[in-house]
């Protein structure tokens, strides 16, 4: 991604920050750090850490976890938008600074005025000679993969690979229809034709049908392809929307396939992980 166009995207997020609103009204701080943060001409990605009010965000967490979702997806709609770029870390400021040496650079706090995160910005001059840093808890089934996993999902990956309790497996998805006839209707009762989730859905049902898994053992983003009773030998998440539900379903010896980035027209990959049992 070009410097310009990370710039834009942090500057359209101060927008969204100022015009508030749920759950906006809850952030207290967000820092840069990264590549874009040292200057790099051209980033992956614009990493930014955000602190925001506990006790508020409490009842809306414990909902969000009752009901099988991310509880941050709603915040981070709200400050990237539409847009890809911004990769967020939530609650992390403290780790991030004093464990892994990160240094953060304050963009907006509580207080503060949005002209003087605007002017922050501004001050984070341009420098050649920086350069993207090596990503850190890399596996080798990232490698090729369109997008770099989110560093949280990476450090949570690569702790489970490297203490043995899973094998990771990229692969590649071709576009394709579950033979599953109720498989086929609920996937077209869901999303519309041109939802890049339809087209990666149902690849990802088909590609899991050809390795010998039962459609009625599947669970699609969250919902089951036959009756919810049924028990479940695979999770197929679209875009890490529930990878926080990750070690649950791997501690029932329950199999995942990640498609990280679902798009209309471009090739897609997934990546099975597989937990090895003790």
């Amino acid at each position: 991604m070009k410097r310009e166009r990370a710039t834009r995207l942090l500057h359209d997020m101060i927008d969204r920050l100022e015009k508030g609103g749920w759950p906006l009204n809850l952030v207290e701080e967000i820092y840069l750090f990264g590549s874009y943060a040292r200057g790099a001409l051209e980033p992956s990605d614009v990493d930014l850490v955000v602190q925001h009010t506990d006790p508020k965000w409490l009842s809306h967490s414990l909902d969000a976890s009752i009901n099988g979702r991310d509880s941050y997806i709603p915040m981070k709609q709200a400050l990237r938008g539409r847009t890809r770029g911004l990769s967020f870390q939530f609650q992390e400021r403290d780790h991030l600074r004093e464990d892994e040496g990160f240094e953060l650079i304050l963009l907006w706090q509580r207080g503060d005025s949005f002209s003087l995160a605007r002017q922050r910005i501004a001050e984070i001059t341009a420098d050649p000679q920086a350069k993207t840093a090596p990503r850190d808890h890399m596996l080798d089934a990232f490698t090729g993969l369109a997008q770099v996993p989110p560093r949280p999902v990476r450090i949570e990956l690569h702790e489970l690979h490297t203490a043995g309790r899973i094998t990771i497996t990229r692969i590649d998805l071709p576009d394709a229809v579950p033979t599953d006839e109720q498989a086929r209707r609920h996937i077209r009762r869901r999303w519309i034709e041109t939802s890049p989730l339809r087209r990666a859905g149902a690849a990802a049902v088909a590609c899991l049908e050809q390795h010998g898994t039962n459609p009625s053992r599947i669970e699609l983003h969250s919902q089951h392809l036959h009756h919810r009773d049924h028990a479940v030998d695979c999770f197929v998440d679209l875009g890490w929307r529930y990878f926080f539900a990750l070690k649950r379903y791997l501690d029932d010896h329950q199999s995942w396939l990640e498609v990280p980035t679902p798009h209309p027209t471009k090739p897609m990959e997934a990546l099975l992980i597989r937990p090895i049992k003790p």
